[in-house]
């Protein structure tokens, strides 16, 4: 299947919740982010308040020094610790980033494979919510881990 990529209509925005419009984008039926297309990286699985992506990292996306930019991880952490909130809302409900911690731990390789960021809620209220994330190398160890604090934004 090829994804698409783009922005989700206005309706489906309007009518699905967070954890409905994340799967039906994991299933092809809402395109994906194109910062997803730009970085090369996939939503795979999402349950409420758990939202997981997958990247094949190599050579284009390195830094001067030979190892992946650390703005891939903090993306991917981003990303991750956002959609795992966003499968928390109601229809019509947004969300943005208020501030988003990383903590790199190694080095990721542009030879390492399938990296994995898993994204999990840590507490929700009306208006704040904060997530955690973790980026993994393709054996289970922490390359990055962080927190995302979220403002939950009134109904669009």
């Amino acid at each position: 299947m090829d994804v698409q990529y783009g922005l989700a209509s206005a309706e489906d925005l309007k009518s699905l919740s967070g954890l409905e419009l994340l799967r039906r984008m994991i299933a092809g039926l809402v395109p994906g982010p194109t910062i997803a297309r730009t970085l090369g990286f996939r939503l795979t699985e999402v349950e409420e308040g758990l939202a997981i992506f997958e990247m094949d990292v190599g050579p284009h996306l390195l830094n001067p020094l030979g190892s992946i930019h650390g703005g891939v991880a903090l993306t991917l952490i981003d990303s991750a610790a956002g959609c795992a909130v966003h499968t928390m809302l109601s229809a019509g409900i947004g969300y943005t980033t208020v501030e988003t911690k990383v903590n790199f731990t190694r080095a990721i390789r542009p030879d390492g494979g399938t990296i994995r960021a898993e994204g999990r809620v840590v507490t929700r209220g009306r208006q704040i919510a904060t997530a955690e994330a973790r980026v993994l190398s393709g054996d289970g160890k922490i390359l990055a881990h962080g927190t995302s604090t979220l403002m939950i934004l009134a109904s669009r």
